[in-house]
């Protein structure tokens, strides 16, 4: 592994370096946050680098663990020489254009990545979204772990995108999904010989300083307010609450594309006084603690963070059954309840249920800090090492079976008839020398 007499992964003495790749750790996101909180709960048994394949604003957001060095690759603040550089102007080549953030990403980029990762003395590196995966497969030191984290369903890229994944990621050492379910998706559609797929959910730490009202009479949401959220349907759903329980109110946390027109449908059906935009709220955790339970009504999630967090605070939580995280998170009827995906009845019965039935509440509320501790760092951390662990000792194992795909494949090639073996060689992609 990378350095000589590195062995092990967080024992006394053996640190080992990981690195890990974001869009942007300036700015706002759920995968900036949770590649922060995976990055400090690794430092205190591994030296940690960010990697920020962009920069606009002099400091993070976000608080960053002092312990971990940030290194910013494209200087876009107003003044840099990067913006004058030539390269700035012309497209990404290396970054995939079907990637939703190509239109962020310039042939400076790539060179920015291909002479960071050439160089690094990462033992492990670990990208976060697709594109910035195509990077860690196409520039990584053969030595080090190449791990693409997916912090989107497969489902929610395109055909063209997972198109080229498939080809981009079997020169990884693993993809790692938020959830089981996710993970399966990819092992049954996206078969990559080789290629480990784990599910490794996020951390998410315990709020500090969060004073829990058990007497609050307001129901809470959060998310970006756009169409796969579905908070037209929860307020809809919520209309009926309104209508049983006067006294209790929604707010909604978050900001987005759709906010005139959740405003207009609130207006629309005369529940101002009953329904509030809230506009973006960061920590989210002190208003969870505010409210009687946190609700979500999406249409898929790739995990489900804001239930999570609402666990942490004691609050129990109500879900639309959809794919890929809910399920994972929620135990129904334990810790918060679970609802068919679309189902504006269900969603208001499932709130009225809680606020009807105020032990039933707290009895969730507790369950919910008990379950939540399969989010703490420490059980996060342990089985990322352990991945790192079964990486480094199969690398071999996993390469031949790298090999003997490309060996079938082409013997399958050969068996074609001429013109459809010519056609065939024609959609071949050149494959990258060193394997392992």
């Amino acid at each position: 592994m990378g350095r000589k007499g590195r062995r092990g992964w967080g024992r006394a003495g053996r640190r080992t370096k990981v690195v890990l790749l974001l869009h942007n750790a300036y700015a706002i996101g759920g995968t900036v946050r949770t590649t922060l909180n995976l990055a400090a709960a690794l430092a205190d048994r591994h030296e940690v680098e960010i990697v920020s394949m962009r920069r606009h604003r002099d400091e993070p957001r976000f608080a960053v663990d002092p312990r971990i060095r940030v290194v910013p690759l494209v200087d876009e603040r107003e003044g840099s020489a990067d913006l004058a550089d030539p390269e700035y102007a012309r497209p990404a080549t290396d970054f995939p254009d079907s990637d939703k953030r190509y239109a962020q990403y310039t042939r400076l980029t790539d060179l920015r990545a291909r002479a960071y990762l050439t160089d690094c003395d990462a033992d492990v590196v670990i990208g976060t979204r697709p594109g910035i995966n195509v990077y860690v497969s196409l520039f990584a030191p053969r030595r080090a772990l190449r791990i693409g984290q997916e912090h989107l369903r497969h489902d929610a890229h395109s055909k063209r995108l997972r198109g080229v994944l498939g080809r981009r990621y079997r020169w990884l050492d693993a993809v790692v999904t938020t959830t089981e379910a996710d993970a399966e998706v990819y092992r049954r559609r996206m078969p990559l010989p080789g290629v480990r797929i784990a599910a490794v959910p996020n951390i998410v730490p315990a709020p500090e300083g969060v004073v829990r009202d058990r007497s609050s009479k307001r129901v809470a949401a959060a998310g970006r307010l756009v169409p796969g959220k579905r908070f037209d349907l929860l307020i809809e759903a919520f209309s009926a609450v309104a209508t049983k329980e006067p006294d209790w109110q929604l707010r909604i946390y978050g900001g987005g594309p759709q906010r005139d027109h959740l405003q207009d449908l609130v207006d629309g059906l005369g529940l101002s006084a009953h329904i509030r935009l809230m506009g973006p709220t960061t920590p989210i955790e002190a208003e969870f603690a505010k409210s009687a339970m946190v609700v979500s009504a999406s249409d898929a999630e790739s995990f489900g963070m804001t239930l999570v967090e609402a666990m942490r605070c004691g609050v129990p939580v109500i879900s639309t059954d959809c794919p890929l995280g809910p399920a994972e998170i929620i135990t129904d009827g334990v810790d918060g309840r679970l609802v068919p995906v679309g189902d504006a009845r269900a969603l208001a019965e499932a709130m009225l249920d809680l606020i009807e039935d105020e032990p039933l509440r707290r009895a969730m509320g507790e369950a919910a800090v008990a379950g939540s501790h399969r989010y703490d760092p420490g059980p996060i951390v342990a089985r990322y090492e352990a991945l790192f662990t079964e990486l480094a000792t199969t690398r071999l194992r996993r390469s031949w079976a790298r090999t003997r795909a490309r060996a079938a494949s082409w013997t399958r090639r050969r068996a074609l008839p001429g013109r459809n073996r010519n056609r065939d060689r024609g959609r071949m992609i050149h494959l990258r020398p060193g394997g392992g």
